[in-house]
């Protein structure tokens, strides 16, 4: 009788013991499960933020990135198209035409017929854009008769665009640009003092749709 009810007993408690050891198991399976997932999560995470921060290079800048004494020239009001928030989501062109201090250039562009071509959505550029002053110190017949030649007009504003969108550190770092017509463009300096071809930085690491944008106060002129 004893025999049995130890037995009886025995058996009891090892159901106990199987029956808690799966649970135990199964805990620890979910446990592992979750963490696999918060791991996974983490990694997504990270890889999405790695590529965010890519993205975000390239020689796009923002707003916030300009330098330059000259950049005090532009509009101050967001709503204006003129001004750095204006312009950020326009193409270079059309962004261009609404800077005050640009509008004998877009009068070239419009001459050149390069409008489209600088507003290209799929293209990335840097401009080095001369502001009025620099278009003045050529003087009024040596610049109508420019204008009147479309094919050296196309070549002198050509000769200010890169085909890369490139910022401040980009263009120190390189030193040496290419144009989009195959000219070098020598970049020198340092910090907010920054020349190309002699030509001085007056505001740069402007963001526009499509490209990056220095104000400069000469226009460059290509080798003949």
């Amino acid at each position: 009788m004893r025999s049995t009810r130890f037995a009886s007993v025995v058996g009891v408690l090892a159901a106990t013991l199987l029956a808690a050891a799966c649970g135990g198991g199964g805990e620890q399976a979910t446990s592992t499960t979750t963490t696999s997932t918060a791991t996974t999560s983490t990694a997504t995470t990270a890889t999405t933020s790695t590529a965010g921060t890519k993205a975000a290079g390239g020689g796009v800048t923002r707003t916030g990135d300009v330098f330059g004494a000259g950049c005090a020239g532009l509009p101050k009001a967001a709503t204006d198209e003129g001004s750095l928030d204006g312009m950020v989501d326009d193409p270079v062109a059309t962004a261009a035409s609404n800077n005050p201090l640009l509008t004998k250039l877009v009068a070239a562009v419009k001459a050149a017929g390069l409008v489209d071509t600088l507003n290209k959505a799929d293209a990335g550029y840097t401009v080095f854009a001369p502001y009025d002053p620099a278009f003045e110190a050529l003087g009024k017949e040596a610049l109508d008769a420019v204008l009147a030649d479309k094919p050296k007009l196309t070549g002198i504003l050509t000769h200010h665009v890169v085909p890369q969108r490139m910022d401040r550190d980009g263009i120190l770092s390189a030193a040496t640009l290419t144009t989009v017509q195959g000219d070098a463009l020598k970049v020198s300096g340092s910090g907010d003092d920054i020349t190309v071809n002699g030509a001085k930085v007056l505001c740069g690491n402007i963001p526009t749709a499509n490209a990056t944008v220095f104000v400069i106060d000469k226009v460059m002129m290509p080798a003949s």
